[in-house]
């Protein structure tokens, strides 16, 4: 990978993480409603997903995704801080701040959503598939999915459908070990959700997704036999979420210390870069400015009203106005 590639990388993984951080404060302080769930430790998955897919795509993002979903928003439209906003419950958000953690969808950058029944997009994003299909159009359709997921009905209904049809959908499984407090291996025939795809016989591939050169590259991989007209492809992210579910969440105390002091995504990005001849200095720049730029986006949310109650029901159904009782 060349430098000013991971260089890139590198600081779209320092957005995330100081996004993800900045949020989980001020949750903790009261000021984000609703539940969260971050996706730190996972940086390197949503950037590389985010390095190849254009606003012309579409994702559905996982509840984890507030990274990719921030990327997208700020690299197509310049204007992130409105994922921070919806976050918020603010009327400046992506959704008017009705939207939340779950619902943050914006069309125009390729995010088309997620929703608090988890994998039921696996359906969904086969009719965006479809579509693109039939017009021609050399797009890729991408299910963000975690391992939890895979349990579902869903998944295997998605997958075999995009198979018969050799539809343009990418399956992102971010395997982070855990459904809940769940060990993937207790929850499926096997650790490895690759096994599980492999029988629909289209293209799979399980890559370290806390490595982000080697991640970057299976995705550039897999959005090109999808843009190809080769049919689906199953890529499995192996990571780890830095939080539980829950407090008090059990975790052996040698895989929390392996994961987030030995095998960290950033951590890891730094070693390459260093050996790329890129000094300290210069990293930690990066995450300065992108701390800086996340606390903008914060005072930004603080800043801008509460949606009007107003217009609660607007836009429930497009093109629809639902009267109040």
């Amino acid at each position: 990978m060349e430098r000013d590639t991971l260089l890139g990388l590198y600081d779209d993984m320092w957005l995330i993480r100081a996004f993800e951080q900045g949020l989980e404060r001020e949750f903790e302080q009261g000021n984000v409603p609703g539940m969260l769930h971050t996706g730190l430790g996972q940086e390197a998955t949503q950037a590389a997903l985010a390095a190849h897919l254009d606003a012309t795509d579409c994702f559905f993002p996982d509840h984890r995704c507030h990274g990719i979903n921030a990327l997208a928003q700020h690299r197509h439209r310049g204007d992130g801080e409105r994922i921070m906003a919806e976050l918020f419950g603010r009327s400046t958000g992506v959704c008017g701040g009705k939207g939340g953690s779950l619902h943050s969808a914006d069309p125009t950058v390729g995010n088309y959503g997620d929703n608090a029944v988890e994998g039921s997009y696996m359906a969904t994003v086969l009719g965006v598939a479809l579509a693109a299909q039939l017009r021609g159009e050399p797009k890729v359709a991408c299910a963000i999915i975690g391992d939890g997921t895979v349990g579902r009905g869903e998944f295997h209904e998605s997958l075999n459908m995009a198979a018969i049809w050799k539809l343009p959908v990418l399956y992102a499984c971010v395997n982070n070990g855990y459904a809940i407090s769940m060990p993937v291996g207790d929850g499926h025939a096997s650790a490895d959700i690759i096994d599980l795809a492999k029988g629909y016989g289209f293209e799979c591939r399980q890559v370290d997704g806390n490595d982000i050169v080697e991640s970057h590259r299976a995705v550039g991989d897999a959005v090109a036999h999808i843009r190809a007209g080769e049919g689906p492809y199953f890529l499995e992210l192996k990571t780890w979420r830095w939080q539980g579910i829950f407090a008090g969440e059990f975790r052996p105390a040698e895989e929390v210390k392996y994961w987030r002091e030995e095998h960290d995504p950033i951590l890891m990005a730094d070693e390459v870069l260093e050996s790329m001849g890129v000094d300290a200095a210069a990293r930690e720049a990066i995450e300065s400015a992108q701390r800086a730029r996340i606390e903008e986006w914060i005072a930004f949310a603080k800043k801008s009203p509460p949606p009007d109650l107003a217009k609660a029901t607007a836009d429930v159904y497009v093109g629809w106005e639902v009267a109040g009782r």
